[in-house]
């Protein structure tokens, strides 16, 4: 049985940010801790939560938590005026869970779909060594072709954030029609209050943009363990650059998969039988490595009981 908590937090500029969780049954010790980065205009209580149950159903600990200007957060509904204070915000919280008595020991895993992965990779740059692994759902190093406006409009857009950073003017396509193959799931999206459906802001779309180009530009620098999921049909972001991460990071235990015929949204805009495939690929992954690493965490536990000192 998973129990679900919700909450809420306040970030450094007074703004209150809604928190969840989903748990087995508290005698049950959870194999790890996953903390889940949704992507841009959707949220955690709802989008996330199947993918959550999913997850606890395995044996781990999941928590989520809406960004400022998201879901049941406070702040300008699909605003973000300044990417690096939502990973601050979101590195506080998950930290702030993991220091817990009942936590400590516990090994610690990222989650993040879409602008949610450019999240998880900006939380790993924040504190490198903190996070043990990262599960990177289509993450935005690099927005698709096909939704980026032409570089000229770009380039006016850009001029305008200062005089205008919370106007819906940005051309695009509706993500929801392109993201999510199963027609009732784009329903559901539009149907849920709690995400965000008009044009992109102006001072959001540009702050998506700079950090697409800084991830693209420096996927050498990771070097956490990860797995890195996409659609080969995707529309939204580029499947290119997930190879390239793959190819290209720092880490010594990466892992990538593509999925012919699947689109952007893998964790909840696919069939059943597609969806069956990608959470088996992620919970095998993160089953491997945290048993692995639990078992070496004991082993170090007994030496240090037995008066041993473990060599680094």
């Amino acid at each position: 049985m998973v129990m679900y908590k919700e909450d809420y937090v306040s970030n450094s500029r007074g703004i209150q940010l809604f928190t969840c969780s989903w748990k087995q049954e508290e005698q049950q010790e959870p194999k790890a801790l996953i903390f889940l980065c949704h992507g841009y205009a959707m949220e955690s209580s709802i989008t996330m939560s199947s993918t959550a149950v999913r997850l606890a159903n395995a044996g781990f600990s999941v928590y989520g938590m809406d960004y400022e200007g998201h879901g049941k957060s406070g702040g300008l509904n699909g605003y973000v005026k300044k990417f690096d204070d939502l990973v601050q915000d979101v590195s506080s919280h998950y930290s702030s869970i993991c220091e817990l008595e009942e936590n400590k020991g516990k090994m610690r895993f990222l989650m993040g779909e879409s602008m949610g992965g450019a999240v998880v990779l900006l939380l790993e740059r924040k504190k490198p060594n903190f996070w043990d692994g990262a599960v990177l759902v289509a993450p935005m190093c690099k927005l698709a072709e096909d939704i980026k406006p032409h570089p000229m409009v770009i380039s006016f857009l850009t001029k305008l954030t200062r005089f205008i950073p919370t106007w819906k003017i940005v051309p695009s396509n509706d993500i929801i029609d392109v993201a999510f193959k199963e027609t009732h799931i784009r329903k559901q999206v539009r149907d849920n209050e709690y995400c965000y459906k008009g044009r992109p802001r102006l001072k959001t779309a540009h702050q998506l943009l700079m950090v697409s180009l800084d991830l693209e530009k420096n996927l050498d620098q990771v070097s956490m363990p990860f797995i890195v999921l996409h659609g080969e049909d995707d529309k939204v972001t580029d499947k290119n650059v997930s190879k390239l991460l793959y190819e290209v990071a720092s880490s010594s235990d990466k892992t990538f998969k593509l999925y012919p015929n699947m689109w952007h949204g893998l964790l909840y805009g696919e069939s059943p039988e597609n969806l069956e495939i990608v959470f088996s690929d992620i919970i095998s992954w993160l089953k491997e490595r945290a048993s692995v690493t639990n078992q070496k965490l004991e082993t170090e536990l007994k030496h240090v009981d037995d008066g041993f000192s473990m060599q680094k």
